[in-house]
């Protein structure tokens, strides 16, 4: 049985928990791809209602929640901690990547669907995880490459953790997602036609299969091993007649 079908029956039962039981039924973190076979299930869990969230509205990961006050008369928050890692000495601490935090969690034997976005900023990684394992990663989590690190709950704000963007400013043969993916890998239109075959381009969370799509202002794209843009627009055209392409992109 594929991963994609084992998804769908997991989706289902979850669902189909919280409707018999009243109950709030949650996913574990879902990536981005995990989360465009849930939006094709909807139609099949209109039974109840279901939405995302993943512990902060910048992270890309998410948790599906199954129910709402208006089915069970109750309200009920997600089982999502936030956990601040920091290093206990700044000045001689390793400069830490979210590979290396990553890595750090996942070699303490938990699994990557307990583990949500990681934000770092000024070598301080903020951990998003399912709430059963928070404690376990707070007590066990002391070291980060050769860096000791403490962790502690936290609450972040919003602010915290807004995105951190830099413009970007390509040259296609027009705004249809095609051109503008192969103007951000550098690849042929040809070659970058692959990169949809392969499900690897994503616009507003949703694979996106279409490459002749026209990008809309405020759109964000998502290629695999290629980073996440936001798409400003189109600005004047060159003598042969390409434009100019405005992004913004996450850094």
């Amino acid at each position: 049985m594929n991963e994609d079908l084992l998804l769908r029956r997991k989706l289902l039962d979850t669902a189909n928990k919280a409707y018999q039981q009243n109950i709030y039924t949650y996913t574990n973190f879902l990536s981005i791809s995990e989360l465009d076979t849930y939006y094709q299930l909807l139609p099949e869990l209109s039974f109840i209602h279901s939405e995302v969230f993943g512990g902060n509205p910048s992270c890309e990961r998410q948790v599906v929640c199954f129910g709402s006050s208006e089915d069970f008369g109750y309200e009920a928050s997600y089982p999502i901690d936030c956990i601040k890692v920091s290093p206990l000495l700044r000045k001689f601490a390793d400069e830490l990547s979210h590979r290396d935090f990553l890595g750090a969690v996942l070699n303490l034997g938990i699994e990557r669907s307990l583990i949500g976005d990681i934000i770092i900023r000024e070598n301080t990684g903020y951990i998003f995880c399912i709430s059963h394992i928070s404690s376990y990663i707070v007590d066990n989590l002391t070291k980060i490459k050769h860096t000791n690190v403490k962790c502690e709950l936290t609450e972040p704000s919003t602010d915290d953790f807004a995105p951190q963007l830099t413009v970007v400013e390509i040259i296609c043969a027009s705004p249809r997602i095609d051109a503008v993916a192969a103007g951000i890998t550098k690849l042929s239109r040809s070659k970058a036609v692959e990169l949809f075959r392969a499900k690897k381009v994503f616009v507003n969370g949703r694979i996106m299969e279409n490459n002749s799509y026209s990008l809309k202002p405020g759109d964000i794209i998502a290629i695999r091993g290629c980073g996440k843009y936001i798409y400003d627009g189109c600005g004047n055209e060159t003598r042969k007649g390409r434009v100019y392409i405005r992004l913004q992109k996450y850094v």
